[in-house]
C-alpha cells in the first residue's frame, strides 16, 4: 500500500504527480501486466538469455 504524506496547503495537482511517481516506482501496473498471462519456462528462459546476448552485444561494442 502507498502512503503519501500531504502537507498543509500542499497544491492537490503536486500531491497526486508525487502519487503517480512513486506508484510507477513500485512496479505494481509492470507487474499486473506481467501476470495476465502465462509464459511457458523454456520460454521465459528462452528470452532471458536472447536479452543476455543482446546486452553483451551492446557493451563489447561500446569498448
Amino acid at each position: 500500500m502507498i502512503i503519501m504524506q500531504v502537507k498543509e496547503g500542499e497544491n492537490i495537482e503536486r500531491a497526486l504527480k508525487k502519487f503517480k511517481r512513486k506508484y510507477e516506482r513500485t512496479g505494481v501496473l509492470k507487474e499486473l501486466r506481467r501476470r495476465q498471462y502465462f509464459t511457458k519456462p523454456s520460454i521465459e528462459k528462452r528470452e532471458k538469455m536472447a536479452h543476455a546476448i543482446y546486452v553483451e552485444h551492446t557493451y563489447r561494442n561500446e569498448e
